[in-house]
């Protein structure tokens, strides 16, 4: 019993952890930190205040999350502007698609700087924003997809996958050119070599040729002008002399993209070792595990943007409710559905990125991250069920639960009696020793005897009644 509470102890200090999980949040790793009064909270600056963000190398999960990071700390200080400044050959289309709609729902004036290079991915995240600037000597297109194979070179695709991938990636162009106000067309033609784009008699693109413009050619037709570096460029939008701040991947981020790649693992391991530890009052062992795995959830989900202090706090009330239920009152009813739906929505909610300005992030983050969310809860859910059935089916048999189990038969040719039968406590009356949830202890007559429930909650001190009793079980209900 000791070592029940100890472990249950041990439970609650590491689910109380989820409550901090700010270690290693870097809101503000940057490389200009701004005095308090820039803040933006008072409204009160000495100059104007732009958020650099950098788009450079491939294009992978890691910069997803400092953009996120960026775009939410740039809203909540109203900073004056955005600036992604880009050199890039592309990258991964499903974090391109993410990265789309965070710019979409950006609530501050959002602009491009092409410094060298704007391919592929990265030229559909140009397209995305309204305003695009290039320096000297810079180039911007070549948005047609390819495959990567295993060993890192462009892999052969047949006629229909290629134009499948094809389509799919000239509609999300040709969407991104829209959200920024560009010319669908001109987008297209960075997928889809066989498309011509001009403009009136003026052969922007020949056909047969993917379009991919310089700094020069690109002024007047999708760039708003040629600026040598970003002071120019902050000249060009009436912020000179505007105070930076340059965003940077952490290795805090970069780990919180491990950890929300593995997001379904985790919650199998949470939610399956915090079951395993209701069915097993005692072991510790399971809930320890399980409240390990959902502190590393949180803490990564923090980490990347996504999971907020009202997540963790919502999942805290609704455990709490749920223990409550399960080990205090009788029975299971509005507590423990209160409880479980409160956690549900606060794994949701973790997982699925957050609009500036909107309360519950998994009704506001767009369809993709919700769908995202929802997917990795599905999986994690059935995890726990797998675990669970393989937990139940195999544990008992392990080397490490061995021990704590029964395996010695009790019978009479094993030199076991006394212990055996029971019948002659049928119909005997007397009180539950300890909370039968549904098993425990209960006392007849003085002597204490291993009793269980048909599956309702007896309270400790209640009168209770044998009504079976098949060798050493013995079931009791309310007297």
């Amino acid at each position: 019993m000791l070592q029940g509470m100890k472990a249950k102890r041990i439970v609650f200090a590491l689910l109380a952890l989820l409550v901090f999980p700010t270690l290693g949040k870097s809101e503000d790793n940057f490389s200009n930190p701004p005095p308090q009064e820039r803040s933006g909270m008072t409204g009160v600056r000495s100059s104007a205040l732009v958020y650099q963000i950098p788009i450079e190398n491939q294009i992978e999960p890691a910069l997803l999350y400092v953009i996120r990071r960026g775009v939410a700390e740039a809203s909540k200080v109203d900073a004056d502007a955005i600036i992604f400044t880009m050199d890039t050959p592309g990258g991964r289309v499903d974090v391109t698609r993410d990265i789309l709609e965070i710019i979409r729902e950006i609530d501050v004036p959002v602009y491009t700087f092409v410094e060298r290079d704007a391919y592929s991915a990265g030229a559909i995240i140009a397209l995305a924003t309204p305003h695009i600037y290039m320096a000297p000597g810079s180039v911007i297109g070549a948005a047609t997809p390819i495959l990567m194979g295993p060993t890192g070179g462009v892999q052969d695709l047949n006629e229909d996958v290629g134009e499948k991938m094809k389509s799919g990636v000239a509609a999300m162009v040709r969407a991104a050119a829209e959200q920024g106000g560009h010319s669908p067309e001109l987008a297209e033609a960075m997928v889809r070599r066989e498309t011509e784009y001009k403009i009136g008699t003026n052969i922007v693109s020949k056909a047969g040729e993917l379009l991919t413009l310089t700094a020069s050619e690109a002024e007047g037709v999708l760039s708003e002008g040629t600026v040598e570096d970003l002071d120019a460029l902050l000249e060009a939008i009436g912020l000179p002399g505007a105070e930076i701040k340059k965003l940077e991947v952490t290795p805090a981020e970069k780990l919180a993209r491990v950890i929300a790649a593995i997001a379904p693992i985790l919650l199998m391991i949470g939610l399956g070792g915090i079951y395993l530890e209701i069915k097993t009052p005692g072991v510790g062992l399971p809930g320890i595990t399980g409240a390990a795995a959902l502190v590393l959830f949180f803490f990564g989900h923090h980490i990347a943007g996504l999971a907020g202090m009202e997540d963790v706090v919502i999942f805290i009330i609704g455990f709490t409710l749920l223990f409550i239920e399960v080990f205090i009152t009788p029975g299971f009813g509005v507590l423990g559905i209160s409880g479980i739906a409160l956690i549900l929505v606060s794994l949701l909610n973790a997982m699925s990125w957050q609009v500036p300005g909107e309360i519950l992030p998994a009704f506001s983050g767009g369809g993709a991250t919700i769908q995202h969310a929802i997917t990795n809860l599905a999986l994690g859910m059935a995890g726990t069920v797998v675990l669970a059935v393989a937990a139940g089916r195999f544990l008992p048999k392990s080397r490490v639960v061995r021990p704590l189990v029964l395996s010695q038969s009790t019978d009479r040719a094993s030199g076991f009696s006394a212990a055996h039968d029971h019948s002659e406590l049928l119909g005997k009356e007397g009180v539950a020793e300890m909370n039968l949830h549904p098993a425990g202890r209960a006392l007849f007559d003085g002597q204490l005897v291993n009793v269980i429930t048909h599956g309702e909650f007896i309270e400790k001190g209640s009168a209770i009644k044998v009504v079976e009793a098949h060798g050493s079980r013995i079931v009791v209900e309310t007297a």
